[in-house]
């Protein structure tokens, strides 16, 4: 079967990962992956599995809980206007070279635009994969249309996990498919990655994955790290990842002044400056070599404003590596407090240091949970199951609406 991925980011990160692994381990030759995505670092990954189409933008509408449109949020629609003719044009170019496909599977609810046209174009069935809590207020008419939308536009819809299923409503007919990580071979390089940033025999390693935003909780990692020291813990922090974009431009500086930007890099390197964090935080940048990062961390951060689990959560877990995660009401299938990890208050920085400092001082318990999370992604979040179960609800979409191959 053929089916067409609209991916609506052109930075290669947790939602493109997911993509990518999940139709890599699809049965080989069952499937035919024909991929539109902005321009940028996913290419090179979706290059490697399927034809790719790329333009400079694909047009959004976000009605997720953290970031839905309000107050000066509603500029963000400005940017997905201007979208607007590269989407359309891009989806022509598609179904220009392509013609037919078999599915469309957008790879997130916020691709509602590409959805729709590309729905039109083909006119062949949807599945719409919901990677974002979504807002879930009843007296929303936005609310109340996507939710439409999903009804009657989508002839399936998938959830990555039960914290975002508990988010749609519950009549909704969701699929839960988890997402998955594909283990690396290790090839014993931890031990020259941990030498490289120079960290200390002995110390305990906290570590942060992902890029330097601020709904990722970048700020309140490094208040955790300057409580840590107060308390005269010996505590060292490896964050690995980057900036979005270009954090010191004019554009980044205003945007982050009207809160509209989340590319805060220079600001965070400014404040590690500012408390004298040098010796604490260390700023790995970005690597492909997950393993080794993994490999020399005690515990994993995940400190995000989405008060959702993210991915470096399993991932972490493959590698026995508990984690600390800012989420109030943790579902068992991504983290049981206590057992995999410890759950924290979003924007809490004493709670995170609180949660760090409990296992840098029982080490012992910090390894039973990291024992335990990997107990707990084996079950969850292996490839070839998922991608199994994925490749069910493709065959049960096209028996049910009388389309593929």
């Amino acid at each position: 079967m053929r089916v067409l991925y609209l991916h609506m980011t052109g930075t290669f990160g947790g939602s493109s990962r997911s993509l990518y692994e999940a139709v890599r381990a699809l049965p080989e030759g069952e499937v035919e992956p024909l991929f539109v995505a902005p321009r940028g670092s996913v290419h090179e990954f979706f290059a490697r599995i399927g034809e790719v189409i790329e333009t400079w933008g694909v047009s959004r509408f976000d009605n997720t809980r953290y970031s839905h449109y309000r107050g000066l949020r509603w500029l963000v629609l400005l940017r997905e206007l201007a979208f607007l003719p590269a989407t359309f044009m891009v989806l022509r170019r598609a179904h220009k070279r392509w013609k037919n496909v078999d599915l469309i599977h957008v790879n997130e609810v916020t691709g509602v635009v590409p959805w729709l046209i590309a729905r039109r174009l083909f006119k062949a069935p949807v599945v719409v994969h919901v990677r974002s809590v979504v807002r879930d207020d009843a007296g929303s008419r936005r609310v109340r249309w996507l939710n439409t939308l999903l009804r009657d536009k989508a002839e399936a819809v998938i959830a990555i996990d039960e914290t975002v299923r508990g988010s749609l409503p519950s009549g909704l007919p969701v699929d839960v498919i988890h997402n998955s990580f594909s283990v690396p071979a290790r090839n014993g390089a931890a031990s020259g990655f941990a030498d490289r940033l120079k960290l200390r025999a002995g110390s305990f390693k906290v570590g942060f994955v992902g890029y330097m935003l601020r709904v990722k909780g970048a700020f309140e990692l490094i208040e955790a790290a300057r409580l840590t020291r107060e308390r005269g813990l010996d505590v060292e922090f490896v964050v690995v990842g980057g900036d979005v974009g270009q954090s010191g431009t004019l554009r980044s500086r205003v945007l982050n002044r009207l809160k509209l930007g989340q590319d805060v890099g220079n600001e965070v390197r400014a404040k590690i400056a500012e408390y004298g964090l040098e010796d604490r935080i260390q700023m790995a940048g970005f690597t492909p070599d997950i393993a080794q990062v993994y490999d020399c961390m005690d515990v994993l951060c995940f400190p995000s404003h989405y008060d959702a689990p993210g991915r470096p959560i399993f991932e972490a877990a493959f590698f026995k590596v508990p984690s600390i995660v800012a989420v109030q009401a943790p579902k068992p299938d991504t983290l049981v407090h206590g057992v995999t990890g410890l759950a924290v208050p979003p924007r809490d920085a004493v709670a995170l240091a609180d949660a760090i400092a409990s296992l840098a001082t029982d080490r012992g318990r910090a390894a039973q949970m990291g024992a335990a999370a990997y107990d707990l992604a084996v079950s969850n979040f292996q490839p070839e199951r998922n991608s199994m179960k994925l490749m069910a609800l493709y065959r049960r979409v096209l028996a049910r609406t009388g389309g593929g191959q």
